[in-house]
């Protein structure tokens, strides 16, 4: 065998037989599969090997195989640990496989027995397998490892009892459990049959599997309620009985390493979790409340890939305006909004943007949600009193070029960004206010000089999220007089290119939600930001100088072209992007 594939390789792929023969030699002193010393010393890339092994062993090769449904029987019969060690997944009654030829595909159906294999060398666990179902006239084809075993973690945990059923079944039992067990590397690997490891682990792979960016456990007086929040809103998961409340939290506790004993003070913890290919950073906060402790857990998804400033929701003209203001040499840019409207994630965008490796960006944050290459990133920690002040005063003799603060959070640290600003520095950092104009207001407020912000500060952006629209079921209709009304408050600034609402009712056409199974029935399916973005102009700069009144600033900025969260909100609607209840339940206050 080793001879034919040798001869495959030379002969197609360019392969030479020192590097074939030093690549055996490791496998034999090693105890490794040839395949993988071939991949791991990259003689040959993994589709080649794939390719090749197709020549040898007359298999079909599909280098991607994507499923949304199939049987998954198997999973009660064979351990999820064999089929990832040896990377193979049966299909059954799947008709037809995509990527096959005629010939295949005419061959699959008559069988509507399938294995995918990555090494066809394993002979005996795939021997094992096919005896284990019972399987008869069963036909091979070859993937890539990474297809393989994301088939085999869709169907595990969708074959997996949902949270609803485990509660239901540890109702039946009527007992309590109390689990002190380390997590798992991956949660779908966990085999533990106490029911509220069970419990927890699905809480958590069903929240991350909806794109949930938190978890609330809510203890109340006769009642226990878990709730997630997906796409910024809050909705129901399930709700456990009241003795289930001690031992759910107990065993979240223990995998955060927190005092369990401790129930009258707040605490604060992590852990980290891997759901198939996705690993999960998990911040776990509690805090006495009259009927017990209520937990929060805060879910960053590790896997999830930055966004690219286009991706954002930034309209093009406004774009342009933010791509020139980051190419700035010095001066104060501030992201505002409250909680969970995204700011950070605007501002590693920008920082992806403008990193290179000519430029030195430092940051202070807290936490550190995502670790990006090239830039030196600084945990804040209160244990050991480094602050944010603290930090930056270090910072500020590291000779940065561009500095991100977390936040400015009190006036020696909105201080020292301003002084960095003056010196050189680009500066880049959140406030927690409701517009743009706001956040001038809020510095002056927490002590800094109005000549100090007119000198410094460049440009404010306030932003929000909004839900967008699901396309599979997002409905069209002609808006009511009272919509209308609202729509025709906005007055779209013209010199950005766009003109105002048209007077005709039947010429405007808005979406509205509805609901279906690909967006969990809620009619929304991710989010996009609305942006608001003020520049620091001379006669913005003048008027700082005179007063702080933000309602002010806000007439003057807008007299000068600025859009607001509202009207950028509108454009969205009449996009088709979302719908105007979504910008009036985060642009009114």
């Amino acid at each position: 065998m080793f001879k034919r594939l040798s001869h495959i390789l030379f002969q197609e792929f360019d392969v030479s037989e020192e590097a074939f023969a030093e690549a055996q030699q490791i496998s034999l002193d090693q105890n490794e599969i040839l395949s993988e010393t071939l991949i791991k010393k990259k003689i040959v890339s993994e589709q080649q090997l794939l390719e090749a092994f197709s020549r040898l062993y007359k298999i079909p090769f599909l280098p991607r195989v994507v499923l949304d449904e199939f049987n998954t029987d198997f999973t009660q019969q064979v351990s999820i640990q064999f089929l990832k060690k040896y990377a193979m997944v049966p299909i059954k009654n799947m008709s037809p496989m995509p990527g096959l030829s005629e010939n295949e595909e005419s061959s699959a159906k008559t069988d509507q027995s399938v294995i995918l294999i990555n090494d066809p060398s394993s002979f005996q666990p795939l021997d094992d397998v096919i005896k284990i179902l019972g399987w008869d006239n069963v036909t091979l084809l070859l993937s890539t490892r990474e297809s393989i075993l994301s088939l085999i973690n869709t169907a595990y945990d969708s074959s997996r009892d949902t949270a609803q059923q485990l509660v239901a079944d540890m109702e039946e039992s009527g007992y309590d459990i109390i689990s002190e067990i380390e997590e798992t590397a991956d949660l779908l690997d966990d085999t533990s049959d106490a029911p509220i490891i069970k419990l927890v682990n699905h809480i958590i792979s069903q929240s991350v599997k909806s794109g949930a960016s938190d978890i609330h456990i809510e203890p109340y007086q006769n009642a226990f309620k878990v709730r997630n929040r997906v796409d910024g809103v809050l909705y129901d998961l399930l709700s456990p009985p009241k003795w289930m409340q001690s031992s759910l939290i107990s065993r979240i506790k223990v995998m955060a390493k927190m005092n369990i004993a401790e129930k009258r003070l707040p605490q604060d913890g992590r852990f980290e979790v891997k759901i198939g290919d996705q690993s999960i950073d998990i911040r776990v906060s509690t805090i006495p409340i009259t009927h017990g402790e209520r937990l929060v857990l805060r879910l960053l998804n590790k896997s999830t890939k930055l966004f690219n400033l286009p991706e954002l929701g930034i309209r093009d003209e406004r774009l342009e305006i933010v791509e020139k203001l980051i190419q700035s040499s010095h001066g104060i840019i501030l992201v505002t909004g409250p909680t969970g409207s995204g700011k950070s994630t605007t501002l590693y965008a920008i920082l992806s943007k403008i990193n290179s490796p000519d430029i030195n960006i430092i940051t202070i944050e807290d936490p550190v949600e995502y670790q990006l290459k090239g830039i030196g990133q600084i945990q804040v920690n209160s244990k050991i009193d480094l602050t944010f002040s603290r930090g930056l005063r270090s910072i500020v003799r590291q000779d940065p070029d561009v500095i991100l603060i977390g936040e400015m959070r009190d006036q020696e640290t909105a201080d020292i960004g301003v002084q960095s600003a003056l010196t050189g520095h680009l500066v880049f950092s959140t406030l927690h206010t409701n517009d743009s104009a706001s956040a001038i207001t809020r510095l002056i407020d927490i002590g800094v000089e109005p000549f100090l912000i007119s000198s410094s500060v460049i440009a404010v952006i306030a932003q929000r999220l909004v839900r967008v629209l699901c396309n599979e079921c997002k409905e069209p209709y002609q808006p009511d007089e009272e919509t209308l009304k609202q729509l025709r408050q906005i007055k779209i600034n013209e010199d950005l290119g766009q003109t105002d609402l048209p007077a005709s009712d039947d010429t405007i056409t808005i979406y509205r939600s509805v609901g279906c199974p690909k967006c969990f029935q809620s009619g929304y399916k991710g989010r996009i930001g609305i942006y608001e973005i003020m520049v620091l102009n001379e006669s913005l700069q003048t008027m700082i100088m005179k007063t702080h009144d933000s309602h002010q600033i806000k007439k003057e900025a807008a007299s000068h072209g600025m859009t607001s969260l509202y009207d950028d909100g509108i454009q969205k609607v009449l996009d088709g992007t979302t719908t105007i209840e979504e910008v009036l339940r985060v642009t009114q206050t």
